[in-house]
């Protein structure tokens, strides 16, 4: 099975070849207890969500559990309406209920309003399935029943092929569908094969949507509530709307903030950003397509950031690619533009510069925009006069496992609304497809340290046992910075549900970590808000018995926090949240806990950057173990780099 790449990273081949050789290195994990459901989030009252039953003769038929297929959609619309967020805009629809013969027969059994659970169980309860199959008529209506804006969901649930004639299901959810923006349609096959079957996969693939199996009353309700809750649960995206420019001469301007866009498929969009002599600047694209949708190896974005005039110069590039080709999931690249400390480079002039964010997709690939979330930031420069403390590249001592109870914790959807943790062992539960966000606080001088351990999850009677999915994390930096790439021997595992681990380190958090070679440290060069992502795999959705797979997250911040990054700089105690010191930590009077001053020139390379330690992260006993694999440095080499100087 083909390694994949951690949420929103680029796997390249070469490295990927040399990576399989430290698959070995995985740990063990503590088994969670299986979870049924995820847990209930706040919900984005931008979304709304009609489920659309089918209530055909067919439905009255038994299902092979005691019950007939209808008592079954209707204890699984049940189990929906209990898992989603309170008041989140649900409505159902029914078609085949009103009349033994008709292709007219549909009726909205629900408005789409804030959720009433009761009356929805009411509404589902009173259907009774007699006559036809107007699939496309079903599916017309159920788009006009939904809010004009918004992100929109159709959930159809079927147990058969149409047998309404023109106009064919497929083309009607193409239609409605669009570019797929802003609505999509899932749909869930109760014990379908052949037509039935393609014609429902048929209906997802051409609605921007996914398809989901249900051979049984148990997995009926086990997809209905993880396409429900994903719907529910989406990236919240926040910014000020912008459109970008079809070519670099119709950028569009943007400054220090957040802002909201879109790109189709092999689309580049461009934008003007103006940049002084002195800051450094982090902009970052996330884009976000329809969860699980069909995407191939190669599909992702690419960032550059470029001076303007007769010769561009290149000054940051970045890609995130999906790496695999499962479904869909969030991704985010970033560049960075760091002044050098002789200020000569051509990309450390003020100015007007062009950043151009390009999607990539495979002909085969679904072709939905993708909403994009823009971040721009300035890190201001440090006051005249302050001398930074040397830069840090090395790991040190790995920090013992942390032990304890875990504490049960929803994550957040994306950067905006990440739940912010901090030292301890938490539990949380994934949807197929879904990525969960967090923040903690990571200070100057202090580094982070976390896994992900996957739970020992019961897997589907009759599964192959070659079948498997993906378990992956990213970190994130001040200014949505990726930096992954410090522990790519473990940051992405083939999961079966046999117990699994991923996770990293970064080096300390330090002001002079932006003038290093490693693109594992370069981007550990502020305190502040640390993200990590966690995803499972859209086809965990054909092998967990269990609506939701468990997760125990172990997370340290390890180092003595510092009052700035400045040389000499005292502890900062007034947080009170102080950690003890590990070895490297640089105390108040310039010494380590070692008695030895850092020694910054010792590292020194001969192109003017510094070099620390190439470490990855190894798992032992369910931690993440911080130990140098020599291989590591070829991996650096391998891997994306920002450049300068090229066009």
């Amino acid at each position: 099975m083909r390694r994949r790449p951690p949420p929103g990273r680029l796997l390249r081949p070469a490295a990927g070849l040399l990576l399989a050789g430290l698959a070995g290195l995985a740990g063990g994990v503590l088994t969670a207890p299986a979870a049924s459901a995820a847990p209930p989030a706040a919900g984005s009252q931008d979304g709304s969500l009609i489920m659309v039953l089918d209530s055909s003769g067919s439905m009255a038929g038994p299902d092979g559990s005691g019950h007939t297929r209808i008592e079954s959609a209707r204890t699984a619309i049940g189990s929906v309406v209990d898992g989603l967020p309170d008041g989140y805009p649900t409505g159902l629809r029914v078609y085949g209920a009103g009349k033994t013969h008709g292709c007219d027969d549909t009726s909205l059994a629900q408005p789409v309003t804030a959720l009433d659970r009761a009356a929805m169980k009411q509404a589902v309860a009173a259907v009774q399935p007699k006559g036809d199959t107007p699939t496309a008529l079903a599916l017309t209506k159920a788009a006009a029943d939904l809010p004009a804006s918004g992100r929109r969901t159709i959930l159809l649930v079927s147990d058969g092929e149409s047998n309404c004639g023109a106009p064919k299901p497929c083309e009607v959810a193409a239609g409605l569908a669009g570019d797929g923006l802003n609505l999509r349609i899932d749909t869930v096959g109760f014990q379908v094969k052949g037509a039935a079957r393609d014609e429902l996969e048929c209906i997802a693939r051409a609605g921007h949507g996914a398809y989901y199996d249900a051979p049984d009353a148990a997995a009926l309700a086990r997809q209905l509530v993880r396409a429900s809750q994903l719907s529910a649960d989406a990236y919240r995206m926040a910014g000020e709307p912008v459109t970008g420019g079809a070519t670099p001469a119709k950028a569009a301007p943007i400054g220090p903030g957040q802002y909201t866009d879109t790109i189709g498929p092999g689309e580049t969009r461009w934008y003007a950003v103006p940049l002084d002599a002195a800051s450094t600047a982090d902009l970052s694209a996330t884009a976000v397509p329809q969860p699980g949708v069909r995407v191939d190896y190669g599909d992702g974005i690419e960032l550059k950031l470029a001076g303007t005039g007769s010769y561009a110069y290149t000054c940051g590039s970045d890609s995130a690619h999906f790496g695999q080709d499962e479904g869909a999931m969030t991704l985010t690249g970033a560049v960075s533009r760091v002044p050098t400390r002789d200020a000569k480079d051509d990309c450390d002039k003020a100015g007007r510069y062009l950043l151009s964010v390009h999607r990539t997709n495979a002909a085969t690939s679904d072709t939905s925009r993708w909403p994009v979330e823009l971040r721009f930031d300035n890190e201001a420069p440090l006051p005249k006069g302050t001398v930074p403390a040397a830069a840090r590249t090395d790991y040190g001592k790995a920090p013992a496992p942390l032990a304890g109870t875990p504490k049960d914790v929803a994550g957040g959807t994306g950067f905006n609304d990440a739940t912010a943790l901090t030292k301890g062992v938490w539990r949380d539960r994934l949807l197929p497809g879904q990525t969960r966000y967090y923040k903690v606080h990571v200070g100057w001088g202090q580094q982070l340290t976390y896994a992900a351990e996957f739970a020992n999850e019961p897997v589907l009677d009759g599964a192959s046992s070659s079948a498997s999915t993906f378990v992956a994390t990213t970190a994130y930096a001040p200014g949505r910075l990726p930096v992954g790439d410090a522990s790519d021997a473990r940051d992405n595992r083939s999961y079966s549900g046999t117990p699994v681990s991923v996770g990293l380190g970064t080096v300390p958090a330090t002001w002079t970590n932006r003038w290093v070679d490693e693109d594992d440290a370069n981007s550990v060069h502020s305190a502040g808000d640390y993200w990590i992502a966690v995803g499972l795999g859209p086809d965990a959705a054909q092998l967990a018995r269990n609506t939701a797979v468990g997760v125990i997250l172990r997370l340290d911040v390890t180092g003595t926090e510092l009052a700035g990054p400045q040389y000499q700089a005292p502890a900062l105690a007034a947080h009170g949240n102080v950690q003890g010191d590990t070895p490297g930590d640089v105390h108040s009077d310039g010494k380590d806990t070692a008695g030895k001053a850092p020694d910054a020139a010792a590292s020194a390379s001969s192109d003017g950057g510094l070099r620390g330690m190439d470490l990855v992260a190894a798992g032992t006993g369910g931690a993440v173990a911080l130990a140098a694999i020599g291989a590591a440095a070829l991996v650096h080499r391998l891997r994306s780099r920002t450049t300068r100087g090229g066009a």
